[in-house]
């Protein structure tokens, strides 16, 4: 099998490549919000008191994540219709790929939450807050330093996982490769595009996680410097006497 430069740039740059690389990320960002969305409502319905909402909760993760999200899409796509439920192509990619998320991305979001110091929910509780104000003033803040580095790695599969919906006709990356191979009969050369933008664009969301990681690593509230403390009379007072 011959390897021709020439293909491989005209591939790489293609408007025809170009487009399916377009629909990737946007595929990828709409079913990322979508399921983070969902997976914080299935989070707390999880650990919620309430015993029916923690049972759909729990049944709802066993099935999303116990089955393959292939299967899911050609369920959601095929199957659907026989029922009543028409979705298009689309339609069927965003929401498999939703409900498959949401599933992971409810129970990193439990996590989280439940990482959070007990004393810290104690104190706030004490101190006359209620569950909105607990949850964004100290709740959340600390779990988002959790929760933000699996959420990275999800996304980051995310954007690899939409591949799958090839199966049912969706237009991204993958298949618009899997089409031009056919019709240009260079199959390495245009395989090898696909991996080079797949490669670029989970790159580019790994530099963006990093800052994102930084960002929220930083102490909530400011530091006092060394230096203000050796300067603090009450300090130099307590340190001559002894």
């Amino acid at each position: 099998m011959s390897w021709s430069w020439d293909h491989f740039m005209r591939f790489l740059f293609s408007d025809y490549m170009l487009h399916g690389v377009w629909t990737t990320i946007w595929l990828s960002i709409v079913a990322m919000v979508l399921g983070c969305s969902l997976g914080v409502v299935v989070a707390f319905m999880k650990m919620s008191k309430t015993w029916i909402l923690r049972q759909i909760a729990n049944a709802y993760i066993w099935v999303w994540r116990g089955t393959p999200l292939l299967v899911q899409m050609v369920i959601i796509y095929t199957v659907l219709p026989k029922v009543g439920i028409r979705l298009g192509v689309v339609e069927s990619a965003i929401v498999a790929l939703s409900l498959h998320e949401a599933a992971y991305f409810a129970e990193i979001v439990r996590s989280g939450v439940l990482s959070v110091n007990r004393g810290q929910k104690d104190a706030s509780r004490a101190l006359g807050m209620t569950w909105a104000q607990r949850m964004r003033y100290v709740i959340i803040p600390q779990a988002t330093r959790v929760i933000i580095p699996p959420l990275g790695n999800q996304f980051n599969l995310m954007i690899k996982t939409t591949s799958l919906a090839s199966v049912i006709s969706m237009e991204e990356l993958f298949r618009r490769t899997q089409q031009l191979a056919q019709l240009e009969f260079k199959v390495l050369e245009a395989y090898m595009c696909a991996a080079c933008w797949y490669l670029l664009m989970t790159t580019v969301w790994g530099l963006i996680q990093k800052q994102l990681e930084a960002h929220y690593d930083k102490p909530f509230g400011p530091v006092s410097d060394s230096s203000e403390k050796k300067s603090d009379p009450v300090l130099s007072g307590q340190a001559a006497q002894v």
